[in-house]
């Protein structure tokens, strides 16, 4: 007979000589692959990965029961200003637990939140790192925002109260200036904030430069309101930031809270704290551009006085010269005229009488010439009276010829009559009339 265990008696074994040889508690590094809260507990799954891969070399599960977990989440939470997630490096204090029935476990007693905020450090100085080496950091802050921004693009959840706070306040503004908004609906918290707003951001893009003439975007506003400041590590991805930094409009973000500063706020053209003081500041800027042109009016009003002023002097001066000097000017054209006019009858005189001379010797030489031609012309009349004469068929009916008509038209083929056609023959004196037998 071989010695024998039951599974429960083998698993009871292995407990048994962890409790013994495992009893301390041990502070570990790891990355969370996953984790989630049920009923108050938090189980983790916890990995690491090959240097410089994403090959695992180790996993792990873990646990942290309901009343460790009450006390470690919200001081996690306030140290790092995030909830624990997948993809997350943490340092957790566990400690070795078999149990017969579920099996071995790591079960979680604290979480160092420093470690995870030196992560978040390190990841969030790389991502500017690689900004910066793209020489993408910096794009937003070389844009202009337009004079006249009053068409925003707003990139917010569509039911969030910061949404409604920031286009009332447009709306409203104390100095009635019209803007125009489009939102473009947003995931702004959670695990879906990168893809959603760099969706959204790709939509404005294409009706940006779908519109016509000078009907486009002026800024783009990403907005957050409410929410926990845990829910903005959602904005310090590398991917959203290369969106941001080139994107071709001004970007102002107002999305988290004073003390707060997200990469998305370090690339975008402008950050302010709240939607609230995002709609401050484009109120504000369009005051400023009102109040540079209230200026130049004034400055141009000023000057255009100045030079009437200077106009009104030089006017008079002269309307006090005009009377001599027209008195000049009239002696002076008057002369002119006097001899402008002696010129002319002159010159018309002289005109006339070579015209007439000319008309003289044309009348002298057009005689003879037309006497020729009205000669020429009664001979060639008198020729052709003889030919028409000639052709007279009168003269033919004289010499004994007749004309033969059929239905009116002379007939010169027989072969075209017809028997029973009726002819009429014309002669020098009279007119017979037949009918065709054969």
């Amino acid at each position: 007979m071989r010695n024998t265990l039951t599974l429960f008696e083998l698993n009871t074994l292995v407990r048994e000589t962890l409790a013994l040889e495992m009893p301390d508690e041990y502070w570990v590094e790891a990355e969370l692959s996953e984790a989630r809260e049920v009923r108050g507990h938090c189980y983790m799954e916890l990995i690491q990965k090959e240097e410089g891969s994403n090959t695992p070399v180790a996993k792990a599960s873990a646990k942290c029961w309901a009343n460790t977990w009450q006390l470690v989440k919200p001081h996690f939470m306030r140290i790092t200003g995030q909830q624990i997630h997948a993809g997350m490096k943490v340092m957790l204090k566990v400690f070795a637990q078999f149990h017969e029935s579920y099996g071995f476990s790591w079960i979680v007693t604290d979480i160092d939140p420093t470690y995870t905020m030196g992560d978040m450090a390190r990841k969030r100085q790389e991502i500017i790192r690689l900004l910066k080496e793209e020489g993408v950091f910096e794009l937003q802050k070389e844009l202009q925002l337009p004079m006249f921004c009053q068409r925003v693009a707003v990139i917010s959840s569509a039911n969030a109260a910061g949404y409604g706070d920031f286009v009332n306040q447009l709306e409203n503004n104390e100095y009635d200036f019209r803007f125009h908004t489009q939102l473009f609906p947003a995931t702004m918290q959670g695990e879906g904030v990168e893809q959603s707003v760099i969706l959204a951001l790709e939509k404005i893009y294409k009706m940006h430069l779908g519109f016509k003439n000078n009907e486009k975007f002026d800024c783009v506003v990403i907005i957050r309101g409410g929410g926990a400041t845990s829910d903005l590590s959602g904005f310090d991805t590398l991917a959203l930031a290369e969106n941001v930094a080139n994107f071709p409009i001004p970007i102002i973000t107002g999305i988290g809270h004073e003390r707060d500063e997200s990469v998305l706020d370090m690339v975008s053209h402008t950050r302010v704290k709240t939607p609230t003081a995002a709609a401050a500041f484009l109120i504000n800027h369009l005051k400023v551009v009102l109040d540079l042109i209230e200026d130049a009016e004034q400055r141009i009003s000023s000057k255009v006085r100045q030079q009437m002023d200077v106009q009104k002097i030089q006017l008079l001066h002269y309307s006090q010269q005009i009377p001599s000097l027209f008195s000049l000017v009239k002696t002076r054209q008057e002369a002119c005229i006097d001899r402008l006019q002696n010129n002319l009858l002159l010159s018309i005189s002289s005109r006339l009488q070579e015209e007439h001379h000319l008309l003289d010797i044309v009348s002298h030489n057009i005689q003879p010439v037309l006497e020729r031609k009205i000669l020429h012309e009664c001979h060639l009349l008198e020729l052709l009276k003889e030919k028409v004469e000639a052709l007279n068929p009168e003269l033919l009916l004289q010499k004994g010829y007749s004309i033969t008509f059929a239905n009116g038209k002379v007939v010169k083929d027989g072969s075209l009559l017809k028997t029973g056609d009726e002819l009429e023959t014309r002669l020098a004196k009279g007119t017979v009339r037949s009918i065709v037998r054969q």
